[in-house]
C-alpha cells in the first residue's frame, strides 16, 4: 500500500509540474473570491455543472475553488454553472437534478458526504452524464474520475508539523486530536496520514494521545466545544493539538486564549486560509497545509473538457493515478496533487502565489512581522 501511495504522489507531482508549466503565463489570482453567480449565463461553451458543498466551515470553496474553476473551465471552452449547496443535503440534490435536467455534459461533485455524492453520480450516470468527484472521493459511488490532493500526505504533513513543534518537549507530551467529519473520506485520509507519523511516538511514549475526536460536519463551534471538554477533563493539560483544518484550529485557539495557553501550545491546520495564516504569524498556530487549488481547478477543467467531448482516452492521460474505494471495491482513476507544509517562515509563499492578499493578513500588530518576513 505504501508503494502504491508513493506512486500516486509521484503521478500527482508530475501533473502539478505539467499544469504549472501550462499556467505559467496566466493570472493566478482568485483568492479574494468572486461575486459572479456562476450561472453559465455567458453561453457559447459546452455546459458543465459544478456543485460545491458549503461555506460555513471553510472559506476555500467560494474564495478559491469557485473563481478558479470558473476561469479554468472557460479557458477550456466550457460554460460552467457553479453552485454551492450551503451544507444543505436537499439543496445539493435539487441543484444536481436541475443541472441534469438542463443537459450538462459533465457533472462535477464536491459532495457534503459520500452517500449523497454517490446518489447524485448515479442519477447523472443513468442519463449518460459522466461525473467527476472533486476534492472528496465518494466511497461506494460511481464516478469514474477523481481530482484532489494526496490527502494521506496532507495528514503526514500535519503529523510532522506536530512532531517538529514538540521536539524539545520531554517524553509524554500530551496531544489532543480534533478531526474532520467521519462522513468525509478526506478526513479519514488526513487521520491516516497523521497516524503514520504520530502512532509510533504514541506507542514509544515520546508522545501521549489524550483523545482523538472527529467532528460531525466539520463544525467549528462544535470542534471548539469538544476540545474544551477534553481539555477540562484532562485537568487543563495539553502540549499540542492536531486540528484537521484552519477553521477547527481557530475554534481551538479561542479556547486556548481563554485558558492563557495560546502561543504556548502548537496547533496544526489546513487550507492556508487568511485567518489561519494570521494565526501563524501571531504565533497561535504552528502550521497549515497549502494546497494550490488553481492546479486542482485546472486539472478538473482539462478532465471535464475531455469527457464532455467523449474522449476518454484523453481523460485517462490526465488521470494517471488511482485511488482506492474500499466500499465500492474499485480503483478510481485520479489526479492527486502535492500539498505543502506552511510554517511562519513559509507564509510568504502563499502570498507570493496570490492565494491570499498581503493586506488580508498584514494588519495591526502583524504588520511588523510581515515586514520582517518581507511579505508585501
Amino acid at each position: 500500500m505504501r508503494s502504491t501511495r508513493l506512486a500516486l504522489l509521484a503521478a500527482g507531482m508530475g501533473l502539478t509540474l505539467a499544469l504549472s508549466a501550462c499556467g505559467a503565463n496566466e493570472d493566478t489570482s482568485g483568492g479574494s473570491g468572486s461575486t459572479d453567480t456562476g450561472s453559465g449565463s455567458e453561453g457559447g461553451g459546452i455546459p458543465v455543472g459544478v456543485i460545491l458543498p458549503e461555506t460555513a466551515t471553510s472559506a476555500r470553496w467560494e474564495g478559491f475553488d469557485k473563481p478558479m474553476l470558473e476561469k479554468a473551465m472557460k479557458a477550456e471552452g466550457l460554460d460552467p454553472d457553479i453552485q454551492n449547496a450551503q451544507g444543505d443535503v436537499q439543496k445539493f440534490s435539487t441543484l444536481a437534478d436541475g443541472m441534469i435536467n438542463d443537459g450538462v455534459k459533465v457533472l462535477i461533485i464536491a459532495s457534503i458526504n459520500s452517500e449523497l455524492g454517490g446518489t447524485v453520480a448515479q442519477k447523472a450516470n443513468a442519463q449518460g452524464i459522466p461525473t467527476i468527484d472533486y476534492d472528496r472521493l465518494n466511497l461506494g459511488g460511481s464516478s469514474e474520475y477523481y481530482v484532489s490532493f494526496d490527502n494521506v500526505k496532507v495528514g503526514e504533513l500535519q503529523g510532522q508539523g506536530m512532531v517538529d513543534a514538540l521536539k524539545d518537549k520531554p517524553d509524554g507530551a500530551q496531544v489532543i486530536e480534533i478531526e474532520g467529519a467521519p462522513t468525509d473520506n478526506n478526513a479519514t485520509l488526513f487521520h491516516e496520514g497523521q497516524e503514520k507519523v504520530l502512532e509510533p511516538l504514541y506507542q514509544s511514549g515520546k508522545l501521549k494521545l489524550v483523545q482523538s475526536q472527529p467532528i460531525d460536519g466539520w463544525d467549528n463551534q462544535k470542534g471548539g466545544t469538544t476540545f474544551e471538554q477534553i481539555l477540562t477533563s484532562n485537568g487543563g493539560k495539553v502540549d499540542g493539538v492536531v486540528a484537521a483544518n484552519d477553521g477547527l484550529a481557530g475554534a481551538i485557539i479561542t479556547v486556548l486564549k481563554k485558558n492563557g495557553l495560546n502561543g504556548k501550545v502548537p496547533v496544526t491546520g489546513q487550507d492556508a486560509t487568511a485567518d489561519g495564516l494570521k494565526a501563524i504569524l501571531a504565533g497561535d498556530q504552528y502550521m497549515t497545509v497549502f494546497k494550490p487549488i488553481k492546479l486542482e481547478a485546472e486539472a478538473t477543467a482539462k478532465l471535464a473538457a475531455a469527457l464532455a467531448k467523449g474522449d476518454k482516452a484523453a481523460a485517462d492521460k490526465i488521470a494517471t493515478a488511482t485511488s482506492d474505494d474500499p466500499e465500492g471495491n474499485r480503483q478510481v482513476k485520479s489526479v492527486l496533487l502535492e500539498p505543502f507544509l506552511i510554517t511562519k517562515a513559509e507564509v510568504k509563499r502563499v502570498i507570493d502565489e496570490d492565494y491570499v492578499k498581503a493586506d488580508e493578513i498584514c494588519t495591526g500588530d502583524l504588520q511588523a512581522t510581515c515586514a520582517e518576513l518581507k511579505i508585501s
